[in-house]
């Protein structure tokens, strides 16, 4: 039978996300039924809440960094057993036989990820919802093994924050010895910053703030850069293997490309639309300097990234709110008053 959720949902690109009833489908035998502890607050849901890439349909339940315990296992589930913890990221299904599937790179489906929320599913074609709900229904290729012992709250941001950061960091085989960069200082920076720390890196942050600099090292900064001081800018020239720009609106990429080494990559993760101003490829062609782009993770690379972290002790640095918070933590959002991720606790639905 469907299952009846509860959750909070947008129902115009104005209104505020409010509590709302749906049905979840009947789990099929490859499905994993899960109880949501805790769903992490991305920009993501915010822009796609107000429709600000143009293709929401409402209502819309939005979160996709998503924690909680195994409910029930359809017939053909031998990899999750009732009570485990699990997580869910920004995907549900794929195509699941084309080149990029078969590589475990789902996100890069040439017929189109099916996305955990805003999507549409690939058999019933009913609309996909998200975490900020009791409940979920996913196929268990989609479903990510927690490591025992992590904090499950810091936990919930590793499934789009963590991951978005981790794939660039191996897909341009970060080490020891590798000098790393990351621009910005949020949701996707600060685990940038952990992540290429732990991978070994000489990791630097890019930051237009004063004052950041005690956090950063914290976080795993080993140099901190004030991208406005042309005099610190010139002092990092010709220094960076790979710099991942974690900021989520247009910007100026230019005076970042000074700094990259012979070979090395500019990697975009926060930021998708036309660049303004105009890439001056001058630095580019004499030095074989590169601009990028990185896409979350696909799902072997997503449960690499857990494993590695719960060696590591790694979590993301997380402010537990209630579901009824969603409204003011969006405006917070917007002002980037955050540290640096929200996490929402979904036993609040019940209260």
């Amino acid at each position: 039978m469907p299952l009846n959720t509860l959750g909070y949902a947008a129902q115009s690109a104005t209104s505020d996300l409010a509590p709302f009833r749906f049905e979840r489908r009947d789990p099929r035998p490859d499905d994993v039924v899960i109880d949501i502890l805790y769903c992490g607050v991305c920009h993501s849901d915010l822009h796609t809440a107000r429709n600000d890439w143009g293709w929401t349909s409402y209502p819309i339940v939005p979160g996709h960094e998503i924690i909680g315990r195994v409910r029930e296992v359809g017939a053909q589930v031998t990899r999750f057993k009732t009570g485990d913890a699990v997580g869910v990221g920004c995907m549900v299904d794929s195509c699941r036989h084309c080149k990029p599937c078969d590589k475990g790179e789902e996100q890069y489906c040439k017929e189109g990820s099916t996305f955990t929320y805003g999507g549409q599913d690939r058999h019933d074609h009913t609309p996909t919802q998200g975490g900020y709900s009791d409940q979920i229904v996913v196929s268990d290729r989609f479903v990510l093994k927690v490591p025992e012992g992590m904090d499950l709250k810091g936990a919930a941001p590793l499934l789009c924050a963590g991951i978005t950061t981790w794939s660039p960091l191996r897909h341009w085989k970060v080490g020891k010895g590798s000098q790393v960069a990351v621009v910005g200082l949020g949701g996707l920076g600060h685990m940038g910053l952990k992540l290429a720390k732990a991978l070994g890196a000489e990791v630097t942050l890019f930051t237009r703030s004063k004052g950041k600099e005690a956090d950063a090292r914290r976080l795993g900064a080993d140099h901190i850069v004030l991208s406005t001081d042309p005099a610190q800018m010139a002092a990092v020239s010709d220094r960076f293997d790979l710099i991942v720009d974690t900021v989520p609106y247009i910007h100026d990429l230019n005076p970042y490309l000074p700094s990259l080494t012979t070979d090395g990559t500019l990697v975009l993760v926060g930021y998708l639309g036309g660049l303004e101003p105009l890439l001056n490829t001058t630095p580019m062609v004499l030095g074989r300097k590169s601009v990028a782009g990185s896409l979350i993770g696909g799902t072997k690379e997503t449960q690499e990234m857990l494993d590695f972290c719960g060696e590591h002790g790694i979590v993301s640095d997380v402010e537990v709110i209630g579901v009824q918070e969603i409204n003011a933590a969006y405006g917070r959002l917007l002002k980037s008053d955050v540290k640096y991720r929200f996490v929402l606790d979904l036993a609040s639905l019940k209260g």
